[in-house]
């Protein structure tokens, strides 16, 4: 008689709940409220709390959480596309458009192009009210780290 319960995923959804296994245990991602997501091969969303404690002087938003969100985004969003290396930023542009203040926001990674060596994939930060307040574009290298080597990825 075959085992109850759920069947485990396969093929890319395994890959998938491992990249969301891999940013949970990540060390970074225990400063932050947020939650990873593979929504489908090529996109990732991060939905995050701004919390007043990564507010600069002028009450709002750092740029480093910015960056690190829409960084993430794109590059869960490229790393969905390759199940057995780690990928590597190797460039990243910032558009800031809007301050984000406390609350909820969503960070929309979504890949453009590239799947060999060098893969480009964009970001948007969107508040709570749907506006985007910021996007970026990063580019993300093949590296020698076998993902299932990784503490965290469990495939």
């Amino acid at each position: 008689m075959p085992p109850e319960g759920p069947t485990p995923p396969a093929g890319a959804e395994a890959h998938f709940r491992a990249l969301e296994s891999l940013y949970d245990a990540a060390p970074i991602n225990r400063l932050f409220d947020s939650r990873m997501e593979i929504v489908a091969p090529g996109e990732a969303r991060i939905h995050f709390t701004v919390a007043e404690s990564f507010f600069h002087a002028a009450g709002a938003l750092h740029g480093t959480a910015y960056f690190k969100m829409l960084d993430d985004a794109a590059f869960y969003a490229a790393n969905s596309l390759v199940s057995d290396r780690f990928l590597l930023t190797t460039a990243f542009n910032l558009l800031f458009t809007k301050p984000l203040r406390a609350g909820p926001v969503v960070a929309e990674g979504r890949w453009v192009s590239g799947q060999r060596r060098v893969l480009i994939a964009e970001a948007r930060l969107v508040d709570a009210s749907g506006e985007e307040a910021a996007r970026g574009t990063g580019t993300f290298m093949r590296s020698n780290i076998p993902l299932a080597g990784l503490p965290g990825y469990h495939a």
